[in-house]
């Protein structure tokens, strides 16, 4: 058995090895040494991506944030589809790029597979079925023409009368404050009325036509910026300034209604009358009936 005083020197070392801090100290070293063996170069089973590869990675990265950007920057007051599309087709396009692009070296994977099914994650995949699904959620097709190259000419249209309207209600609330109470909006109802009603027109034959597909082809409802500009401007005139517009139906929806009152104070005028008339001539054959024996009794007492 060692003598106690010669395991002296070595109570340093098994301290600092039985110590919580030589584990990180271990792990702090393996973490050195795969970046060396990185920076030197990695085996044949698992190859750094190509050049090529590369920069198309860096490309969609690029791509992804300036979406991602737009998205966040548009978000309220929504203006998505408008201001954000040339960011989606070009992201698209990288994305194309990725899925048929091939590396040079004949012994490296290709680059789609490298960069897309490597691994569980796919955050590429991902990345792109998340930015595909919010476009597709906003139905920016419906804004857009079918090469989705621009706004379609009725969004175009309907995005000049919005700001119009919006232009008009803040220019007669400038002239209003002076002269009249704040809950008064008699002017910008009055002023406005016209551009807030062909705006509210065109919007519904906006909704027509995109059931039948519309100037995009698709079916389904008005793009998210469009509603979000409707819907800002039906609040601001009926609820903040309490105005209204007469409706284009109220005369014969007005005349079927009263035509509809009325049918029961009709129908039981004639049918009173009827009756009474009825009853009249009923009555009249009795009448003649006992003149006749009136005159049989006085001939036969004269």
């Amino acid at each position: 058995m060692a003598p106690v005083g010669s395991l002296l020197p070595l109570l340093p070392a098994l301290a600092l090895a039985l110590s919580p801090a030589a584990g990180q100290l271990r792990r702090a070293l393996v973490l050195v040494e795969a970046e060396e063996l990185w920076g030197a170069g990695l085996p044949g089973d698992l190859p750094e991506l190509e050049p090529e590869c590369r920069q198309l990675l860096a490309a969609f990265a690029e791509g992804s944030a300036a979406l991602a950007d737009c998205l966040g920057r548009r978000a309220r007051p929504v203006r998505l589809c408008q201001a954000c599309h040339p960011h989606y087709r070009r992201l698209l396009a990288q994305y194309g790029h990725i899925a048929r692009a091939v590396g040079n070296s004949s012994e490296s994977h290709n680059c789609a597979k490298s960069i897309l099914t490597s691994d569980r994650l796919q955050i590429v995949v991902t990345l792109s079925a998340f930015f595909n699904e919010t476009w597709e959620a906003a139905n920016c097709a419906n804004c857009l023409k079918n090469s989705s190259e621009g706004l379609s000419n009725s969004t175009v249209e309907f995005l000049d009368l919005f700001n119009k309207s919006l232009t008009c209600f803040e220019q007669n609330l400038q002239g209003q404050t002076i002269h009249l109470s704040p809950n008064n909006y008699t002017e910008v109802c009055k002023n406005c009325n016209e551009s807030y009603r062909m705006l509210n027109d065109l919007y519904t034959s906006l909704q027509r036509m995109n059931v039948h597909g519309g100037e995009s082809g698709h079916s389904t409802h008005l793009c998210i910026d469009v509603e979000d500009a409707m819907n800002i401007t039906r609040k601001l005139w009926s609820r903040t300034f309490n105005c209204s517009v007469p409706c284009s139906d109220t005369v014969p929806v007005i005349a079927v209604s009263s035509f509809i009152l009325f049918l029961p104070i009709v129908f039981y005028l004639s049918s009173f009358l009827h009756s009474k008339q009825k009853k009249r001539i009923l009555i009249l054959p009795k009448r003649i009936q006992s003149n006749a024996s009136l005159v049989n009794i006085q001939e036969k007492y004269s």
